[in-house]
C-alpha cells in the first residue's frame, strides 16, 4: 500500500500525514473473520487497537474533563486505511468504539465519563449504540421502546435490531422513547450494562459479510437516574450528534475498499493475458480503470472536505457529512463492482479479495442512514438554507 497524493492536499496538517504514515505500519492480530465467534475476535482486535494508542482517536482523552474534541480527519484516516489493509471487521471494532461512547463524551455526566471512557479507550470494553428497532430503521423519530418512570428512574421496555456488537458489548447507549413530546422530541438517551437484569441479546445476524450484530430485547430493564446520557427528550439529538461526528467516515472506509479493489485491478490487469496481450492494453480495460480512479479521487475530496469542514468550524455540518456518507460509499460500490467485472469468474468466487469487498462495502449504503436519507437530509438543508438567505 502506497502513499496517496490525495493526503498531501490543504485539508491535512502535518500531525494528519504522520499519523496516516504510521496507519501503513499498523500491525494487528490476524484475525479469521468467518469465525462464529466474531465476539471474541472483535475483544482481540480491541485489546490490540487500545494497546497501540488507536482507540484515543474515537474516545478522546479529555472526555472526563469535558475537554473532549474528535479530530474527525485523523478517524477518516484510519477507517480508510484499516478498510484497505485489515477489512470490515477491524473497522467496525474501531468505528463502533466511537460510536457506543460518543453520546457520553458529547453529553454524559462526568461520573459517567469517569467510570467508562478509560477502558473503553484501552479496548478492555467494548461499547454499542442501540437505536435500530424492527419497524424503524431509517425512521429514528418513530422509535417504540419505550421508558416509563419507575420512581426517580425509568423502566425500558422494547426491541432493537442490528445492534453492532450485541451479545457481547459491556454496555449500550439506548435511545427510548420517554414521551416529554411526540415524535423526536420525545426520545431519550440512557446508559445500560449487559448485564443489567431484563435485557438479553438474541442470535447473531447472518449478513452477507462478516459482522458482528445481533437483536436486542428489553424487558422493564431498570435505570438509575444517574444513567441518563443528556436530558430527557433530547435523545433524538444525542444520535444524531453522534451521527454528524462518524457519518462522513463511512465514506473514509469506503474509499479505503474502493482503492483496495482498484489496486487488486491493476495487478490483475498487468499480470493477465487475453487475446494475445495484457489485459492493461485493451482501451476498454483503461477506460474503465480511468473511471475507477477518478470516482475515487471526486469521492476522496468530499468526505475529507467534510472531514476538515467539521474540524475547523466545530459546528455540526450536517450537509456535508451525508454528502461525504453518500458519495463515499456509492463510490466504493461503483470501483468494487467493476473489480469484480475486471477479475471475471475469479472476481465472484468465494474467498477472493475482490469478493469479499464486494459483500463488504454493499451494506456501506445502508447502515447510518441509507443513501436515500442522506440525499434527502442534503436537499432539505439547502430548502432550508435558501429560505434563510
Amino acid at each position: 500500500m502506497k502513499s496517496w497524493p490525495l493526503w498531501d492536499t490543504p485539508f491535512f496538517e502535518d500531525r494528519h500525514r504522520a499519523f496516516a504514515h504510521t496507519l501503513l505500519e499498523l500491525e494487528l492480530p490476524e484475525i479469521d473473520e468467518d469465525s462464529r465467534d466474531l465476539g471474541a475476535a472483535s475483544r482481540v482486535l480491541a485489546c490490540a487497537m487500545g494497546a497501540r494508542g488507536l482507540l484515543d482517536i474515537v474516545v478522546p482523552p479529555g472526555a472526563e474533563t469535558g475537554s473532549a474534541r474528535i479530530d474527525l480527519r485523523s478517524v477518516c484516516l484510519a477507517r480508510e486505511v484499516l478498510a484497505y489493509r485489515f477489512g470490515d471487521l477491524a473497522d467496525s471494532v474501531f468505528v463502533m468504539q466511537g460510536i457506543g461512547t460518543a453520546a457520553l463524551w458529547q453529553t454524559g455526566s462526568a461520573e459517567l465519563c469517569h467510570r467508562y471512557l478509560p477502558a473503553a479507550r484501552r479496548g478492555e470494553t467494548i461499547a454499542a449504540l442501540a437505536l435500530t428497532e424492527p419497524e424503524t430503521g431509517s425512521d429514528v423519530a418513530n422509535i417504540a421502546t419505550a421508558a416509563e418512570r419507575d420512581g426517580d428512574g425509568w423502566r425500558i421496555t422494547g426491541e432493537k435490531t442490528f445492534i453492532s456488537n450485541a451479545g457481547f458489548a459491556d454496555h449500550y447507549i439506548v435511545i427510548a422513547r420517554s414521551g416529554e413530546a411526540p415524535g423526536a422530541r420525545g426520545l431519550t438517551a440512557f446508559l445500560v450494562d449487559a448485564d443489567a437484569p431484563g435485557l438479553s441479546a438474541g442470535p447473531p445476524i447472518d449478513f452477507m459479510a462478516p459482522h458482528p450484530a445481533a437483536p436486542l430485547r428489553l424487558d422493564a430493564v431498570r435505570v438509575g437516574p444517574d444513567r441518563l446520557v443528556g436530558a430527557p427528550g433530547q435523545g433524538f439529538k444525542v444520535a444524531m450528534a453522534t451521527f454528524d461526528v462518524f457519518r462522513a467516515s463511512v465514506g473514509a472506509a469506503g474509499i479505503g475498499a474502493g482503492r483496495r479493489a482498484l489496486d487488486e485491478s491493476l495487478s490483475r490487469v498487468t499480470r493477465r493475458r487475453l487475446f494475445g496481450k495484457a489485459m492493461a492494453e485493451m482501451d476498454g480495460v483503461q477506460t474503465r480503470l480511468a473511471d475507477m480512479a477518478t470516482t475515487l479521487e471526486q469521492a476522496a475530496l468530499c468526505v475529507y472536505r467534510a472531514a476538515w469542514a467539521k474540524d475547523t468550524t466545530g459546528g455540526r455540518c450536517t450537509r456535508d457529512v451525508s454528502m461525504a456518507k453518500l458519495t463515499g460509499s456509492e463510490a466504493a460500490a461503483s470501483v468494487v463492482d467493476s473489480a469484480v467485472q475486471l477479475f471475471g469468474g475469479a472476481g465472484v468466487m468465494r474467498g477472493s479479495v475482490v469478493e469479499k469487498l464486494y459483500r463488504e462495502v454493499r451494506p456501506m449504503r445502508i447502515y447510518e442512514g441509507a443513501s436515500e436519507v442522506q440525499k434527502l437530509v442534503i436537499a432539505r438543508d439547502l430548502i432550508k438554507t435558501h429560505q434563510q438567505d
